[in-house]
């Protein structure tokens, strides 16, 4: 069974503070040009996408130095509902196997257009390291793996991108703001195909395949 993985693109959905806003209008309609036709403005890391190491470290690969193979990980959910708001992720979660990709699961996409999106659980700097040591590309269910500035921040929390350095400087990919977690199992394929830009990040389909269907 495929599940969608994936929050829509529409007209001022959430984005990280300070990123582009997002718009989709009509163009063109069959009324009035015989054909409907959108337009959509909005910024490479909208919605469900893929960070590029080029995302944050100054000589990072750009989506375009991966081949489409790269969007295709080995999964193994890893449950984090039990963290409350703003908790880091301790390194103890993330797994040890043969696997690609940890997808850390909070539950924190039912909060999906809120102000308390933002106020979300985060990776620790030693779990982001950990999963770089042991290759691991990274997904989560929330807007951002490391802590998202807001108000309510606190002051233990880490300054900056330590987990976007960690893993995007390791040549790591980071997938963000997946939702529907919990209708894969707990080892499932992940299909993430970006939009042929060849950047620092793009929107994704992000599409969650059980094991064994």
């Amino acid at each position: 069974m495929q599940i969608d993985l994936t929050q829509p693109i529409e007209t001022g959905m959430q984005t990280y503070p300070g990123d582009p806003p997002v718009a989709v209008h009509p163009h063109a309609t069959h009324a009035d040009d015989g054909a409907r036709v959108s337009s959509l403005k909005c910024g490479s890391h909208t919605g469900t996408h893929v960070d590029a190491p080029a995302h944050t470290e100054p000589d990072g690969r750009t989506l375009a130095a991966y081949p489409l193979e790269r969007f295709v990980f080995d999964a193994v959910r890893v449950d984090c509902r039990d963290l409350e708001a703003r908790e880091p992720i301790p390194a103890s979660r993330v797994p040890d196997g043969d696997t690609d990709l940890a997808a850390f699961w909070t539950g924190w996409d039912a909060h999906w257009g809120t102000d308390r999106y933002l106020e979300h659980p985060y990776l620790s700097p030693a779990a982001a390291e950990t999963c770089a040591e042991r290759g691991l590309d990274v997904a989560v269910d929330t807007l951002n793996p490391d802590p998202t500035p807001t108000e309510g921040a606190g002051a233990d929390e880490p300054d900056g991108a330590p987990a976007h350095h960690a893993l995007l400087g390791d040549d790591r990919l980071i997938l963000e703001n997946l939702t529907g977690l919990e209708a894969v199992g707990e080892r499932f394929e992940l299909r993430a195909y970006p939009l042929a830009l060849a950047g620092d990040g793009a929107p994704v389909r992000a599409v969650g395949v059980r094991g064994g269907d």
